[in-house]
């Protein structure tokens, strides 16, 4: 969904229309679409260049990356 999102964002941001919060596409990447927020981003060249947005999705990222290895780590 994220990608679809930033695809969505992206072609708004090019025809000049109202754009999707940045809070919300971060939210989507939390909720279930980090790696399509980082492929949309490749793929439509989009959000590249937010220093602060960026910060916030690698954030995320390495978020997930320690709860997945929380979550296998045996007990």
């Amino acid at each position: 969904m994220a990608l679809t999102l930033f695809g969505f964002d992206k072609r708004r941001a090019v025809r000049g229309l109202a754009r999707i919060r940045e809070r919300t596409l971060l939210l989507w990447a939390l909720a279930d679409g980090t790696p399509g927020a980082f492929a949309a981003r490749h793929l439509f060249r989009h959000k590249t260049r937010k220093q602060p947005f960026t910060r916030w999705l690698w954030m995320i990222l390495s978020a997930q990356g320690v709860a997945i290895v929380i979550a296998i780590i045996p007990k």
